[in-house]
């Protein structure tokens, strides 16, 4: 991935942990921690990078909840993609942080949002197109109801990730499922 998709990828990051809280979908046990009240606590003691020590949060907490609904043990979810994708993700971690006033206008936007509809959330930001949109009302949930298989072997693309993301969305407001797909060989 190169360095803009990586900044996409921290978004759609952002925007899916935003949309998980129990103040909007109800699927991980964070309550406002991306929200404006979140902002405010981490900005005490983070007053620069407030904002990323918030997502680093919210996204342990998304990360641990879908672990617990669904072991996805050797598959690739939004939370933990291949090694190379994570190895870069967190080797550009420092440098968001090197320009975290540069990112206050997304944060104060993904803390704006107070609906659970995934795909308005993403489209809202611009991360995603219908195009995404309508090849995601494609994916369905497997007979377990925990997840998500997305038929296509990941390949590392944006449209694989925003499959991976969108597919939050096939659960409800309490109801988590975990999006997953393998990895390609």
């Amino acid at each position: 991935m190169t360095g803009d998709d990586l900044d996409w990828l921290l978004k759609v990051r952002a925007v899916v942990a935003r949309t998980g809280e129990m103040d909007v979908a109800q699927w991980w046990n964070t309550s406002g921690q991306l929200s404006q009240r979140g902002a405010f606590v981490f900005s005490r003691g983070l007053p620069r990078t407030h904002h990323f020590a918030q997502l680093r949060a919210t996204m342990f907490a998304a990360s641990s909840r879908c672990s617990e609904v669904f072991p996805a043990a050797k598959r690739v979810t939004l939370w933990s993609l291949t090694p190379s994708i994570e190895e870069a993700f967190n080797e550009r971690w420092d440098l968001w942080g090197d320009v975290a006033s540069d990112w206050a206008p997304f944060f104060d936007r993904v803390a704006g949002m107070t609906a659970p509809d995934l795909s308005a959330n993403l489209a809202a930001v611009d991360l995603i197109d219908q195009t995404l949109v309508r090849k995601a009302t494609r994916l369905s949930k497997c007979a377990e109801g925990r997840s998500v298989a997305i038929r296509d072997s990941f390949d590392g693309s944006r449209n694989a990730v925003a499959l991976l993301a969108l597919g939050f969305g096939l659960g409800g407001i309490g109801e988590l499922v975990v999006p997953y797909a393998e990895a390609a060989p």
